[in-house]
């Protein structure tokens, strides 16, 4: 499985771009695609026609946009591309706009990218990281980001999986949490499921899962809930078997009522946001 620098090389990176607005924006992104034949150009349409049905929930962030569409015959390969504007650009999202970065995922399939998301997820909400990312000069000095933090992260998590005695990357033991994470580890759920949905089920709803599943991690939850990410056509069959749905304003407004509770996330990389719709959704 690919990782993210191996998904974004330099050649698929580009900084200080100037785009009149969110099309332009994703055209840019677009046509780093296409360059590297990652896609056709008809991708990059497939992911403006996304925005425009299902409204610019692709700001998963402030000031972040992570563009995509759904797996195609549009997609040659699985890769990505890096825009960096030079002026923020609105599109239309109440709460993340303006947009500053935005990068786009082109998918053969649901599974192949999860890792480098769940990458890209650790990093963009790693203040230290983001700062570097967000100053850095050329190309090659993102990427050489990129490739530290990669690199940095792998240790770290060998070290935690044998400190732990073969846990979970990332669970600590009983000792280790709070007691308010201790309170919630002893009053944990039986095993449940909670949807992450977004319009195609291949990008953003795999952010937020895998910041909800660090949250339940440090919760003690993990062992009671299972997170799955989702579409909205999908996530109204599968609604039944969920504790509930959480995922962004403009997709709750196309979910409507769907009997279970739909929970709206503004910043899909904040553990801190997540955490507090998590405790509301089961009054911890």
């Amino acid at each position: 499985m690919a990782s993210l620098s191996e998904l974004l090389p330099p050649e698929a990176i580009r900084l200080e771009v100037t785009a009149a607005d969110w099309r332009g924006a994703l055209r840019a992104a677009g046509e780093l695609l296409v360059t590297r034949g990652v896609t056709t150009d008809a991708y990059t349409d497939e992911m403006i026609r996304n925005v425009e049905e299902n409204g610019p929930y692709i700001v998963i962030a402030p000031g972040f946009a992570f563009a995509h569409a759904r797996p195609s015959p549009a997609v040659r390969r699985t890769g990505m591309s890096w825009v960096r504007l030079a002026e923020p650009v609105a599109f239309g999202h109440e709460t993340n706009d303006p947009v500053t970065l935005v990068v786009a995922l082109a998918a053969e399939d649901s599974g192949a990218h999860t890792a480098a998301m769940a990458a890209l997820a650790r990093l963009l909400g790693d203040p230290e990281t983001e700062a570097a990312l967000r100053t850095a000069s050329d190309p090659e000095q993102l990427h050489r980001a990129l490739a530290q933090r990669e690199s940095r992260e792998e240790p770290q998590q060998d070290s935690q999986q044998a400190t732990d005695g073969g846990r979970p990357t990332g669970e600590r033991a009983d000792d280790e949490r709070t007691g308010a994470e201790r309170g919630a580890r002893a009053s944990g759920p039986a095993v449940q499921k909670i949807l992450t949905v977004c319009g195609n089920g291949v990008g953003t709803s795999l952010f937020l899962k895998n910041t909800l599943e660090q949250v339940l991690d440090r919760w003690g939850w993990d062992r009671h809930i299972t997170v799955e990410a989702t579409d909205t056509i999908s996530a109204k069959g599968k609604a039944s078997e969920a504790a509930a749905i959480l995922t962004s304003r403009e997709i709750a407004r196309t979910l409507g009522d769907v009997g279970v509770p739909v929970k709206v996330v503004e910043d899909f990389t904040s553990v801190k946001e997540v955490d507090a719709t998590l405790r509301d959704t089961y009054d911890v």
